[in-house]
């Protein structure tokens, strides 16, 4: 099982959430702010941890020093490690199933227990980070505005006809779980198609675009298709988990796209 997170890039206006410390008593803002960890790559991109702790809930974020957009976890954060969801990057040597997480597709920020060396590992790549001091980071995260996850959108399902046409379906994360988006077309040059009608029941899925209706059913053992003036055009399901780099790397939906992640500028 994968965690089941995708992505869509949007715009995202600055000051769209509260500092991660918070805006409460002052007390607690020195508590967090004194936890917080700093690392940068030296070439103007921060990555911000915020362990969880009984001053505040663990968040990450990555940026350029001014402006930063969270990067949900994987985890709780612990004061030296943050996993994040990463599928551009593949590390095999990774758990396929740690605690129905496929770990392959999960890179790391970890610092160590004397905050004197950082490393960003993206996926089986490990990069050497640099520790702010805490004066620094301090001053830094006080200047800075912070901005939601960019990630709207997770992959739902993928499908593929006899000729090598895919399908992808995504489904809008958390409260726009009901919103859908299609792209359809050859490996490498899959395009979105202009949703129409979505029409789900306990049954299954129909998506209608203008280039057709697709027909998704819950139970996998039956088929889907494409529909195009009536002509069905029977389509092969591809397990989504099993295919995550595939989909980031290959597909096309994300080629040249920023994900929000500290592995953006790798």
């Amino acid at each position: 099982m994968v965690i089941a997170l995708g992505f869509v890039m949007a715009p995202q206006a600055a000051l769209a959430m509260d500092p991660p410390w918070g805006q409460e008593k002052k007390l607690r803002e020195r508590m967090v702010l004194e936890s917080t960890r700093v690392c940068t790559d030296g070439k103007g991109h921060y990555t911000v941890v915020v362990p969880t702790t009984p001053e505040a809930d663990g968040q990450l974020y990555y940026g350029d020093g001014k402006s930063f957009v969270q990067v949900p976890n994987v985890s709780s954060n612990s004061a030296t490690q943050a996993d994040f969801f990463e599928p551009r990057f593949f590390n095999p040597k990774s758990n396929p199933n740690f605690r129905g997480v496929d770990y392959r597709v999960i890179s790391r920020l970890e610092l160590s227990e004397d905050a004197k060396t950082c490393t960003l590992s993206c996926g089986d790549r490990a990069l050497p980070q640099q520790p702010l001091e805490t004066d620094k980071a301090k001053e830094l995260l006080r200047k800075s505005t912070f901005a939601p996850s960019l990630m709207k959108f997770q992959p739902y399902a993928l499908l593929r006809d006899d000729k090598g046409t895919y399908y992808l379906v995504e489904r809008g994360i958390g409260a726009d779980n009901k919103s859908f988006r299609i792209f359809t077309g050859q490996r490498g040059q899959v395009k979105p198609q202009k949703m129409l009608n979505v029409v789900t029941d306990s049954q299954g899925e129909i998506f209608s675009t203008q280039g057709g209706d697709l027909r998704l059913v819950v139970d996998r053992e039956e088929p889907s298709f494409w529909v195009v003036k009536s002509k069905r055009q029977k389509l092969r399901a591809v397990p989504v988990g099993d295919n995550l780099p595939f989909i980031y790397n290959e597909l096309g939906v994300y080629t040249g796209a920023r994900l929000g992640t500290p592995c953006d500028d790798v």
